[in-house]
């Protein structure tokens, strides 16, 4: 229960209290941030087209063409404030990612084999059908190069959308569509480093497995501390900048050199509380002003560094990075990137052009063959079986959500046709229209095919 105090006569609840009131687990905390992040990108998408579609749209690219240098005399760098987004901003982006994976995959809904299966044999069809869609459109010459960009799905996008079916639908198909969309980020980051690359600088890439190596030993080593993690993690990026790999990857091999094991474990922390409890107890009764019982302030803080070493490392840091990769970065990235001016008169001819018909083929299409199709394979050949409470309605509309490939499907453009301004263009086009055709076609099929839960209260 809230302790409730009385003041003249009146009631109220200290407000501090609710953050002891508030118990999420890391599941349902990455849920809720991902849904709001969701809503907060698509507001952001609709700003950077309209500023495209309007006079601002020279201003707004000027801006992001401009320079910015740091560094001192001897080493620089110096990139458009683009690239420091898409290069630097999205590098910690990729480090959350990382963060997510390496938890699903040791503690989460990956790490058993058998609930994992089914999500990874839907993600798996998910990438390779669109894929395949897009190849089949585009055969050859440099258009190839897209053919990675309709595997992807935008889990916060995908997440908000279902979020606003309510209890319309089962909480296992939001865990579904979790798992499924990880293994879809693990299939992104593997394709990025192995296929979209420049050419190659091996004194950078040997460097940056030094970094890697280095950071491994701190892992073995038992260092607990981010600091050093971080250092490191800043300077494996510098040299994957300059090796020709993609730097955002540098996030993703940070991410999986960070400790998983907690310092303290659960029985050390019980011992920990009940004897810091008998010790803040007798220094409260000498003085009640914490600002001036150091006895007192010192307990707690020896308190709150017992709790903070019973947490694993690098679920700290994704909590302390969810906040602003949900609600600063990925943003700021939508801005950066959603800028599509449109000319209706000519939209047909747009949707036509073989790079934004085989990515909207492959989004709205290979998504909903590929998710729904290989995972009815699996069912009914007895390979693994649907979550309790789900059904093949549910898979289907959650096909069609996977089509939403907004953020990582736009990174992949900007590697597959950086040389090519007209096929990004036709690229982030075909992305924008796909990602509103998957998701509206989910949302209305979730909303007509799935049964509302019945209200206990009612």
């Amino acid at each position: 229960m809230r302790r409730i105090r009385r003041n003249a006569g009146q009631e109220y609840i200290a407000p501090w209290e609710k953050a002891f009131d508030t118990v999420l687990t890391p599941l349902e905390e990455f849920i809720h941030r991902q849904t709001t992040s969701g809503i907060l990108l698509m507001l952001f998408a609709v700003l950077a087209l309209v500023i495209a579609n309007t006079q601002l749209n020279e201003p707004y690219h000027h801006f992001l063409q401009s320079y910015l240098t740091i560094g001192m005399d001897g080493f620089q760098l110096s990139k458009s404030l683009h690239h420091w987004i898409n290069d630097g901003l999205m590098a910690l982006f990729f480090l959350v990612v990382g963060l997510e994976l390496k938890r699903e995959l040791l503690v989460g809904e990956l790490a058993n084999v058998k609930q994992a299966l089914l999500p990874i044999i839907a993600a798996v069809g998910g990438m390779l059908v669109p894929a395949l869609i897009y190849v089949a459109i585009n055969p050859s010459g440099h258009t190839l190069n897209g053919w990675g960009i309709p595997m992807a799905t935008d889990i916060a996008f995908a997440l908000g959308a279902l979020a606003l079916l309510g209890n319309r639908i089962p909480k296992n198909l939001l865990m579904f569509l979790v798992a499924l969309a990880i293994v879809d980020d693990l299939g992104a980051v593997i394709v990025i480093a192995l296929f979209y690359t420049e050419t190659i600088n091996f004194t950078a890439l040997m460097l940056a497995g030094f970094f890697i190596f280095a950071l491994i030993c701190l892992n073995l080593g038992g260092v607990r501390r981010m600091l050093p993690y971080l250092l490191i993690g800043t300077l494996l990026w510098i040299a994957m900048l300059k090796s020709g790999v993609h730097a955002t990857l540098a996030g993703v091999l940070l991410a999986f050199t960070i400790p998983m094991k907690p310092k303290y474990n659960p029985q050390r922390l019980l011992s920990l509380i009940q004897d810091s409890s008998e010790q803040i107890k007798s220094a409260f009764r000498q003085n009640e002003n914490i600002i001036v019982n150091d006895a007192l302030r010192a307990r707690v803080r020896a308190l709150g560094e017992g709790i903070f070493k019973v947490q694993a490392p690098a679920q700290t840091l994704e909590h302390k990075l969810h906040l602003p990769s949900a609600y600063l970065i990925i943003p700021i990235f939508a801005l950066a990137n959603a800028g599509v001016p449109i000319e209706w008169s000519e939209i047909g001819s747009v949707m036509t052009h073989p790079v934004a018909l085989g990515i909207g083929a492959g989004l709205v299409l290979g998504k909903l063959i590929g998710i729904a199709g290989f995972t009815w394979v699996a069912v009914k050949i007895g390979v693994t079986e649907l979550p309790k409470g789900l059904n093949f309605n549910h898979i289907i509309g959650v096909a069609f959500m996977g089509g939403i490939g907004f953020t990582m499907s736009i990174f992949i453009a900007e590697l597959g046709f950086a040389q090519h301004p007209e096929d990004l263009l036709m690229a982030k086009t075909g992305i924008l229209f796909a990602s509103l055709i998957a998701g509206l076609i989910g949302f209305v099929w979730l909303w007509l095919k799935a049964k509302k839960e019945e209200d206990p209260a009612e």
